[in-house]
């Protein structure tokens, strides 16, 4: 997914900050899926091609705000000026390890149920002392849980029963975004908090309660929230579309973010960006009727 990325400037920088932190990513970037899968490397894999990607976009695109999904959050806010890149990179590498370190629980996709139904069959699930809670409200009809192992098979188990069309486990080391993560948390809430911050160019809309936030000391409270709580994806793009923003730019590997903002609002246009030749392209489309 790093495919011609490794020559650009910003690159070099980064992987020069992964270095200094004991990551190799340019060699877990080159090595197989299984090297990429463990979340304290997949987190500044994937911040990496979005930072990348997003430096090579067009000048003067009318940007009206900017989120990213869970993670992608880091370099939603980095394109907004509030953290340097570097500084991003050492943030997310610390998130991936903290996260990496809370291994008990686990998450499964709750495919065609509302999500107040989810949200009851959690509480009713953990009736019986078990965790489990939302961690991503998606898309209408695609909801994530997240908690102990016994929770989500619980929950999973009662959302068979209530008409779900499929839950399917997500191979994930841990129960992110559940207050199984509060001591990870806890801990990473102090490195956020004693990070640089700069002024802002553009809102990002946050994960944890879907607000368009455009001053940067309003985030480290969030970004630390963020571990244990949904990512309210939903909110996040309708809160896109209330900025103004008629086209939304998927920036980084895959297009499943452009097929969920879809599925929220079916009037939106989407792109994506995953590699050079489409950031280069983008200013094409950006005018383009609609």
């Amino acid at each position: 997914m790093a495919a011609g990325l490794f020559d650009r400037p910003l690159a070099t920088s980064l992987l020069e900050v992964a270095a200094a932190e004991g990551l190799d990513l340019a060699a877990s970037l080159r090595g197989t899926d299984d090297q990429l899968r463990p979340t304290q490397i997949a987190q500044p894999a994937l911040l990496f091609v979005e930072l990348v990607l997003a430096a090579a976009l067009p000048a003067g695109l009318d940007v009206v705000g900017v989120a990213g999904h869970s993670v992608g959050e880091y370099a939603a806010i980095t394109v907004a000026g509030a953290y340097s890149p570097e500084d991003a990179m050492r943030l997310v590498i610390r998130r991936g390890r903290e996260m990496a370190a809370m291994t008990d629980g686990t998450m499964a996709a709750v495919i065609g149920l509302d999500a107040d139904i989810v949200e009851a069959v959690c509480a009713e699930a953990r009736s019986g002392g078990d965790v489990v809670v939302v961690g991503n409200l998606n898309a209408p009809g695609q909801v994530v849980i997240s908690g102990t192992t016994a929770g989500v098979d619980r929950a999973s188990a009662m959302a068979t029963e209530r008409g779900a069309r499929r839950v399917i486990r997500l191979n994930v080391s841990g129960a992110f975004h559940s207050p199984l993560m509060a001591p990870a948390a806890a801990r990473f809430a102090a490195v956020i908090h004693a990070t640089p911050r700069w002024p802002m160019r553009v809102p990002v809309v946050c994960n944890v309660d879907g607000v368009a936030v455009d001053v940067a000391d309003e985030l480290p409270d969030r970004l630390a929230r963020q571990l244990e709580s949904p990512v309210r994806w939903i909110d996040c793009v309708s809160s896109l579309i209330g900025l103004g923003a008629d086209l939304l730019v998927e920036v980084g590997p895959g297009s499943v973010l452009s097929g969920l903002a879809r599925r929220i609002d079916p009037q939106v246009r989407t792109a994506t960006v995953n590699d050079l030749d489409a950031a280069g392209s983008l200013a094409a489309l950006w005018t383009a009727p609609a």
